[in-house]
């Protein structure tokens, strides 16, 4: 169905919201994703004309602050994303077969999928009946939270898929025809996997150079989300992903919140994530907030830069002494005389440091002490 766009204009008398099915997306501003002096002031969610199958999605809507004008701007990308075909779907990926699967987790599996006539190639994550969070949730958390973005460093969701069929099951040892619901999101493809297999599972090393540019690269996609704000609620090396290039790009959205203009803190009884790399006051005390997406990110920087793996202790649902034996061991000192990155020059063991550090200090027990994603970019940039 059309995709109609949407001005809002907001001035001293009111508000007012206008249906502007003309208007060109040339003539739709990209600042707001691109600009940072544009602060996102609000998030609103409009329900648009779309099928049937997908009639309660609703469509992102960001409205950005002129801070210049003080006059409330919004803006509605024309997304790419679009309503895909079971059929088409089974099609691309010979019928989910295990062949085509390359990656499983607690959402699901991913499969990679090959469109003949054109040699395209897109990744299609199959969602189990069974996640941690309610299916149909997990699936609008993707599709609603990640459609409308456009960011190097944020995988790019190209369509999706909720569809019922009719199948023939057995069930006690009889045969029956019953309806069987399909939840599917098809992204981009990255052929060279996550940052965890490229660390972890793979012989070789990784330069400093590539690590260093990973690392920024998480960062400069978590600012972006955090200026919306979303808050992602499960960055870990799985779930980031490297293209050709090795240019990192944050997936698995299934988690993630929307957070309100002047919401700073969700609370929650239902804690699911990946331990180790959920925040204490999170895993303790169900408080959510953009901190909480900082911890994780700390961990993550400091399993990048040392190249050592948290190991998760059934005993310690946390990463404290993993932490901790880390900050004994990477000291000044040992980074420029016995580490892995021992010969590399000043310019390079500064950056090591640097990155220690900040992992550091994303991993502090006390959500306020640890420092914004614009004060993480602004340092591992050396301003």
């Amino acid at each position: 169905s059309r995709l109609v766009r949407f001005l809002y204009i907001c001035g001293p008398t009111g508000s007012k919201e206008i249906s502007h099915p003309l208007l060109s997306q040339n003539q739709i501003s990209n600042s707001l994703w691109s600009d940072p002096a544009a602060a996102i002031t609000q998030v609103i969610f409009l329900r648009l004309p779309v099928s049937k199958s997908c009639s309660d999605l609703l469509f992102l809507k960001s409205v950005a602050m002129d801070s210049a004008s003080g006059v409330q701007r919004s803006i509605i990308r024309e997304l790419q994303t679009r309503e895909i075909p079971l059929d088409f779907l089974k099609k691309i990926t010979n019928q989910f077969s295990d062949e085509c699967t390359i990656g499983s987790g607690a959402f699901g599996k991913v499969y990679k999928g090959v469109v003949k006539e054109t040699s395209e190639v897109v990744a299609v994550k199959r969602l189990s009946e069974n996640p941690p969070v309610s299916r149909d949730k997990a699936f609008k958390n993707e599709v609603l939270n990640i459609m409308a973005l456009d960011h190097e460093n944020i995988v790019k969701l190209v369509g999706y898929c909720q569809e019922s069929q009719k199948e023939v099951v057995q069930k006690n040892g009889r045969y029956a025809v019953a309806t069987v619901a399909e939840c599917l999101l098809c992204y981009e493809y990255l052929p060279k996997g996550s940052v965890h297999k490229n660390l972890f599972d793979t012989p070789g090393i990784i330069t400093w150079e590539t690590r260093f540019k990973i690392i920024k690269g998480i960062c400069q996609g978590l600012c972006f989300l955090h200026r919306i704000p979303i808050v992602h609620m499960d960055l870990k090396p799985e779930n980031i992903l490297l293209d050709d290039n090795m240019v990192p790009k944050i997936a698995d959205f299934g988690l993630s919140r929307l957070f309100g203009q002047d919401e700073t803190r969700q609370r929650t009884q239902n804690v699911v994530g990946s331990y180790g790399y959920i925040a204490p006051e999170y895993l303790y005390k169900g408080e959510i907030s953009v901190q909480s997406d900082i911890y994780s990110l700390g961990l993550m920087i400091i399993e990048i830069t040392t190249g050592e793996k948290h190991i998760l202790d059934v005993n310690e649902p946390s990463a404290r002494t993993f932490i901790n034996n880390v900050r004994e061991k990477w000291t000044a000192e040992y980074i420029v005389s016995n580490s892995l990155y021992a010969s590399l020059d000043a310019e390079y063991l500064e950056q090591v440091q640097a990155c220690i550090e900040v992992g550091f200090e994303c991993v502090h027990p006390e959500r306020m002490n640890r420092p914004s994603i614009d004060d993480i970019v602004d340092k591992l940039n050396g301003k």
